[in-house]
């Protein structure tokens, strides 16, 4: 998605403060939203660095201060909350069974909130989906933690208000004590054993759930066709999240 349709515009622009600025204010009226927005797509989607912006486009320096103001005052992550329980009301969202993952994205640039790893230095993505792919959250931490530990700051960032009944992951999951802490809460974690417990925990019927995880891999997999986010360019951390809710934003828009 290079470019929003008139729909899809229509149904996000009140989200964005240039577009609540009374008509008669005296002044110079800013570059319209809608082309700002579309000029950061170009970026999410080729990789580009911000001073490649074609001249169809506003000036580099105009799209990126937009942005980064988008980025401190929560706007993106405001318009992925609404039309994930849009969604949600519609019955196109089901969070009681929802898929817990993590990708890494290395940082060659450097920048704040940056881990290093044996992989180098880096972030990771992290995401629950629901039973059709959809995200229900999506956030950036420091490679270096361990998921097991970043699975509670996932559901700060979580979109909906019914939390799922059920949470997949994979062996990264595998512990007691989030377990148990996510009980309290009405989750019920599902991962399959590590290869050195020795008290299992886990039922079998309730591992035939993990084979439906490729919902987590393939909504990674749809997001690394946003070329900006297989490599983290942005130096500070709120940038690069950023982009990681407008590629959210533009997967549930096609849905709308």
């Amino acid at each position: 998605m290079l470019r929003l349709n008139d729909a899809q515009w229509e149904r996000i622009r009140e989200h964005f403060p240039e577009e609540n600025i009374p008509g008669g204010r005296p002044g110079r009226k800013p570059v319209p939203t809608r082309q700002v927005l579309e000029a950061v797509l170009w970026i999410l989607n080729t990789g580009a660095q911000w001073h490649m912006l074609p001249q169809c486009y506003p000036n580099y320096k105009t799209v990126h201060r937009r942005f980064q103001k988008w980025c401190e005052q929560d706007v993106l992550r405001g318009i992925l909350t609404e039309l994930a329980n849009e969604l949600r009301d519609r019955g196109d969202i089901d969070e009681r069974e929802s898929f817990i993952d993590a990708t890494f994205a290395s940082a060659k640039g450097g920048g704040d909130a940056i881990g290093k790893t044996r992989r180098g230095k880096g972030v990771k993505i992290l995401a629950i989906v629901d039973r059709n792919g959809l995200p229900l959250s999506v956030s950036t931490h420091a490679a270096n933690h361990h998921e097991v530990t970043l699975v509670q700051l996932s559901f700060d960032f979580y979109m909906i208000e019914a939390k799922p009944e059920k949470l997949i992951g994979d062996k990264a999951y595998d512990s007691d004590a989030l377990d148990e802490s996510l009980k309290e809460q009405g989750v019920e974690m599902i991962a399959p054993h590590r290869s050195n417990r020795t008290l299992k925990t886990q039922d079998g019927r309730a591992l035939r759930r993990y084979q439906r995880r490729w919902l987590v891999e393939r909504f990674f997999a749809w997001l690394q066709w946003k070329r900006r986010l297989l490599v983290r360019w942005e130096y500070y951390a709120g940038n690069f999240l950023g982009l990681v809710q407008l590629a959210s934003i533009t997967m549930l828009l096609k849905r709308i």
